[in-house]
Formats: structure tokens, C-alpha cells, sequence
């Protein structure tokens, strides 16, 4: 069965994941993280991709960016992609791949799937028993939204913007947000959506979603197809 191409349109938040080939390390040292956040940062800018918010795992990392431009995103991510390899070759001494195959991502309605899926991605580090909470890990964009730091790579999404009226109510807001966890079946949806390309969200906004592309955004109900009706 033929491969079904990415589902990416602009002006939509999209969830991204790329692991390492056999879940191998991607990072060896801290300046190893801090050099794919700047090749994020420089190429998301370069294709007008706005980056709201990323983790940085041992042998892989999520983003959930919204591209401005239909190539926005395949762009951003092969010139990072491509640009990593050979940085991170060059100091180990090694050649080949590193990455297990193409990057996955799927495209998410921004409410109510946005924030949630935020707070999958900060909840990363702790689910792996790296860190007892979200704010003690430094390589997401936890940090940014809680107040901990500023971060250059991020651009809220205006549903951030709309947890408070000062930025002190948006960041206690959303920290408590990630405290309050997410359900299990919603850790599950997020988990599949991205790594099965099909998009997430609700009846009518699938519905509209497809009407802007000949790509199916969702896999086809199980059972046999409906008849079609017989031709004058």
C-alpha cells in the first residue's frame, strides 16, 4: 500500500515527532541540545514557521508549530534534519543516519487540543522519570510559559494568551494546567494522532479540514464502504 503523503496546511497548529534510528541517543552533550534549538530557531524563521512550543527528549523531540505556508514545515524540518546529522556526525565520528526515517507529525484543531497537547509535551520529561516536574527540565518550552525563563524559539499561540489578562495569570494559568495532567485517553488520542498522520479533532472540524485537501485527514470507518448509487 502506497505511503499517504504528510497532512500539512498552513495557518494550522501541527504536532511533530522525530526519533532516533532504533531509539538511539540524538544528543551526546548539553551543547548538543543547545545546538538543535538554534538550527530550530533559525530555520523556523526562514520558513515562517512559528514554533509554540518543543521538548527536547534523549533520542527524540515533539514540536507543535504552526507553518505560514503550505512547504513551511517539510522545509524547516529537512533543513534541521539534514543540518543536525552532519553537525552531530562530524563530533562523534560516526556517518549514516540518525534519524528513524521521516519525521511524523498531524495536524490538531487548536481548541480544545492545542493546550493539552502542550502540556503532553512538558509532561515528557516527567512520564520518563527524568524529573520530578515539568519546571526541572531545560530542555522544553516549559520554562517559558511558566515564567522561568524567556525563550526565543517560542511564539504562543493566541489561546495561550487567552488563560489570563497579565502575564502573571497566563503563567500560573498554564502551570497548573500541566500540575493537573491530562487524562489517559487523552495522552493516548495525542500519541496516535502523530504517530498515524491522521488529524485530530472534532466531527465538524475534520469535516471542513477536508475540503481543503485531497488527502484523507482521517482513516476511513471499519466495515464495507457504501454503495454507490446506480448511474442514470
Amino acid at each position: 500500500m502506497a505511503r499517504l503523503p504528510r497532512l500539512t496546511l498552513p495557518g494550522y497548529p501541527h504536532h511533530v515527532i522525530q526519533r532516533g534510528n532504533n531509539r538511539q541517543p540524538i544528543f551526546a552533550t548539553m551543547d548538543d541540545y543547545r545546538h538543535l534549538l538554534g538550527l530550530l530557531h533559525e530555520n523556523a524563521k526562514r520558513f515562517d514557521v512559528a514554533i509554540h512550543a518543543y521538548v527536547l527528549m534523549g533520542n527524540h523531540f515533539h514540536l507543535l508549530a504552526t507553518p505560514q505556508a503550505e512547504k513551511g514545515l517539510p522545509q524547516m524540518m529537512q533543513a534541521v534534519g539534514r543540518s543536525y546529522v552532519r553537525y552531530f556526525n562530524d563530533l562523534q565520528g560516526r556517518s549514516g543516519t540518525l534519524w528513524e526515517g521521516r519525521y511524523r507529525s498531524t495536524l490538531i484543531q487548536a481548541d480544545p487540543y492545542l493546550l493539552l497537547c502542550m502540556a503532553y509535551m512538558d509532561l515528557n520529561p516527567v512520564r520518563a522519570g527524568l524529573v520530578a516536574e515539568a519546571g526541572d527540565y531545560p530542555w522544553s518550552s516549559h520554562g517559558h510559559y511558566a515564567g522561568l525563563r524567556a525563550d526565543k524559539l517560542v511564539t504562543p499561540h493566541p489561546l495561550y494568551w487567552s488563560l489570563g489578562n497579565t502575564p502573571f495569570a497566563r503563567e500560573a494559568a498554564y502551570a497548573e494546567l500541566v500540575r493537573a495532567g491530562i487524562h489517559p485517553d487523552q495522552q493516548a488520542a495525542l500519541t496516535q494522532s502523530v504517530l498515524s498522520g491522521w488529524a485530530l479533532g472534532e466531527g465538524k472540524f475534520v469535516a471542513e479540514l477536508q475540503k481543503r485537501t485531497t488527502r484523507r485527514v482521517q482513516k476511513n470507518q471499519a466495515g464495507r464502504p457504501p454503495a454507490k448509487a446506480a448511474s442514470d
